[in-house]
């Protein structure tokens, strides 16, 4: 009996459950007539606007048609006009001579006949009828005002509901990869698709192949895409891969993703100093052992000479081979005390190549940049030893840009960049400087690197900011290529 009762409270419970689905359903069948009433009036709304704007187009042409037709038949009227007016007034003279004509023949008087003939051909001479034309000046054809709309017609009987867009085909061998940017190339499997815009969605992973389903990364949204190519710039390559997808959209409905590729997003040759662009570098402070009239980093005197605070070219790693670092002490030698002008940095460069980014304030003293050896020593200043090269600007008394290697300067002859890159090839032994923003060369040294090499910084009474993990640009690259091809005047001090 009691099992009975067991099998009935859940066959109670079983039905309560199907009866709460079924009343779910129903609500949701009401919302959805209530929705399809609602989404058909406002397309049938919609549709009605759309004709009425085509109309209302069709008006304002066919206005300005009759206009035109108008126009040309006022026109034309007043030259057919005036012309036959000129054409009555002169056959009004020409009948006017006639008569005159025939009454001089049929005179009697033989002495007043000689005087009335002269006058006669006097005035035949001069009758309009002889100086008229009898060419009309404008035609009476006017077919050269009319329309066919057989194309316009045929395009109109064809309007149908906008379709739903195809998925676009990504062309991996047009998109590419440089310069810390992407640029992704697609395109639309059908031609007549009328499309709005597009949207572009794009991740990181460190995944090669598919986007997986579970994935820790968002996706990031781009919209409003109105060609089939975009570019995206300044972008972290954090990661080894990243995942794209598009779909199309039409003025109505967005249509499927494409099918997602996969582009891989190479580090910086070499290694880099670290994937990604990371900011590095701070404001020179104030320091203990600064003293007023102190020397500066040219030996000049600089009132309330100071130190930078320490700064480094390094960057957090992730799937390369973790770079060289130097100790602290660099062999005992504090870096940011006494009269240490020279700041290195601390990723040791012995093979492949780098490139970084270094801006400094327009207002800074004196400010150098470029490679030392680890070897440097105490109390010895950058450019001024076998063991360094480097750019050195001095804005102290007065402004000088200069290539600096074993206490050998070359003056440079180009404007000062707020923001200088170096692109140093280790194994080709060459470290170029550019303007960062122009990629415009400034000066090589070629050498024969016999030891790592290490980032150096000079700054004097200023401050300045590094940028790092960059990939090397391409137009350094074509630069270097050129450069080796040809030997360059700008390789004098190595």
């Amino acid at each position: 009996m009691e099992d009975q009762r067991e099998a009935l409270r859940k066959i109670i419970t079983t039905l309560a459950v199907k009866n709460e689905e079924i009343q779910s359903f129903i609500y949701s069948l009401k919302q959805m007539l209530l929705n399809v009433e609602a989404n058909s009036a406002k397309v049938q709304e919609d549709l009605e606007a759309e004709f009425q704007s085509l109309l209302s187009v069709l008006e304002e042409l066919k206005e300005g048609m009759l206009m035109k037709i108008k126009q040309d038949r006022a026109s034309r009227t007043y030259e057919l006009q005036n012309q036959l007016a000129a054409c009555m007034r002169a056959l009004e003279s020409s009948e006017e001579l006639l008569e005159t004509a025939n009454q001089t023949l049929q005179a009697t008087d033989s002495d007043d006949f000689p005087q009335a003939a002269k006058q006669i051909k006097d005035g035949v001479t001069m009758a309009p009828a002889f100086r008229l034309s009898l060419k009309a000046k404008v035609s009476d054809n006017m077919s050269h005002l009319m329309v066919d709309f057989a194309q316009e017609r045929q395009m109109l009987q064809a309007l149908k509901f906008l379709p739903v867009p195809s998925a676009p085909v990504i062309d991996l061998a047009e998109s590419l990869v440089a310069d810390n940017c992407v640029t992704l190339v697609w395109r639309m499997p059908d031609e007549d698709s009328k499309i709005d815009h597009y949207v572009l969605e794009y991740r990181r992973t460190n995944f090669e192949g598919p986007p997986r389903l579970k994935e820790d990364q968002p996706w990031m949204v781009i919209e409003g895409i109105r060609h089939t190519e975009y570019t995206l710039t300044g972008l972290k390559f954090d990661m080894k891969y990243m995942n794209f997808r598009v779909k199309a959209c039409n003025k109505a409905v967005a249509g499927e993703f494409s099918e997602p590729v996969t582009l891989e997003t190479p580090e910086p040759a070499g290694g880099g100093p670290g994937r990604g662009v990371g900011r590095h570098g701070r404001e020179g402070a104030g320091h203990q052992g600064a003293r007023e009239g102190g020397q500066g980093p040219d030996g000049v005197s600089c009132p309330l000479a100071r130190q930078p605070e320490p700064c480094c070219l390094s960057a957090a790693h992730r799937g390369v081979p973790s770079p060289k670092r130097m100790s602290s002490g660099r062999g005992g030698r504090d870096r940011f005390t006494a009269e240490s002008y020279t700041v290195l940095g601390d990723t040791l460069i012995d093979g492949g190549e780098q490139y970084w980014e270094v801006r400094y304030e327009p207002d800074s003293k004196a400010f150098g940049l470029g490679v030392a050896y680890r070897s440097l020593g105490r109390f010895e200043q950058l450019g001024k030893t076998p063991a360094s090269w480097c750019l050195h600007v001095n804005n102290w008394l007065q402004v000088s840009f200069t290539a600096k290697h074993a206490n050998k300067v070359k003056v440079l002859d180009a404007p000062v960049p707020d923001c200088l890159g170096v692109h140093c090839d280790f194994h080709q032994g060459l470290l170029s400087f550019y303007n960062a923003r122009t990629k415009q060369l400034l000066h090589t040294f070629k050498a024969k690197f016999t030891q790592p090499l290490l980032p150096a910084f000079t700054v004097w009474c200023g401050s300045f900011q590094v940028t790092t993990g960059l990939q090397v640009p391409s137009s350094v690259r074509c630069l270097q290529k050129r450069g080796s091809a040809t030997s360059s005047s700008n390789t004098s001090l190595t």
